[in-house]
């Protein structure tokens, strides 16, 4: 766990939605585009500091972790769950989060739908760059895993979630995530009866940025809020 300072987290945080703004720009995107604060690493206690920073979004990647957060600051914080979701574990999830980043298997779909009787918003993780150890499904199989997942009516597929490889050069990631926006693209406009996919989660710390330059809504970021520069 890391030891966080407010004045430098608030100072970050502004930082980061300057350069979000001037990202947009240079991409052309007037949409806005959502910061999700992943909290993996922040202790239970240092979460008001997040608050009193600014930040009203956060992303656990851990159901445990979720849990105590949830119930100490769920009327102050909106909670995002953006790890990999074990199907065992969807009950723990689903009650305490708006928005599940990452849907990648349809024994998860099967497990959300079985645990509420409200609509819950998903998002379809897609591996674009298909490293081995990344999880989510490859594009090829996303209008079809779609078909089998509509059935399941309190699932609402939203958008689409990637992680791009770690690169020491931020634009090498630009192929990834403009393919996950094509391929967003592509799959709001067949199921366009079913889906409203309007949401990209994608770009972390290192190469935000990019993302928003190629249409990213939702960014998930870690040490770039925490730590001082």
């Amino acid at each position: 766990m890391m030891t966080l300072d407010v004045e430098v987290v608030r100072e970050n945080w502004a930082i980061v939605q300057e350069r979000i703004r001037l990202a947009s720009v240079r991409g052309g995107w007037d949409h806005k585009v959502n910061v999700v604060a992943a909290t993996k690493y922040v202790d239970l206690d240092d979460m008001d500091i997040l608050i009193q920073a600014g930040i009203k979004v956060v992303g656990e990647n851990r159901a445990e972790e979720l849990e105590g957060k949830w119930r100490r600051f769920r009327d102050a914080l909106d909670f995002h769950f953006i790890g990999h979701l074990q199907s065992r574990k969807a009950r723990r999830v689903v009650p305490r989060v708006s928005l599940i980043h990452s849907v990648d298997s349809l024994s998860l779909v099967e497990q959300i739908d079985k645990r509420t009787d409200v609509d819950v918003d998903v998002l379809l993780q897609v591996n674009v760059s298909g490293e081995e150890s990344k999880y989510g499904i490859l594009p090829g199989d996303a209008e079809a895993f779609l078909e089998r997942a509509a059935p399941y009516e309190t699932v609402r597929f939203v958008g689409l979630m990637t992680m791009a490889p770690l690169a020491e050069d931020a634009e090498e990631t630009r192929p990834v995530f403009r393919g996950l926006r094509a391929l967003r693209d592509d799959l709001a406009s067949r199921f366009s009866s079913r889906y409203a996919l309007k949401e990209l989660s994608m770009g972390m710390s290192n190469d935000y940025q990019v993302a928003v330059e190629e249409g990213a809504t939702l960014v998930r970021l870690g040490s770039v809020l925490f730590t001082r520069a």
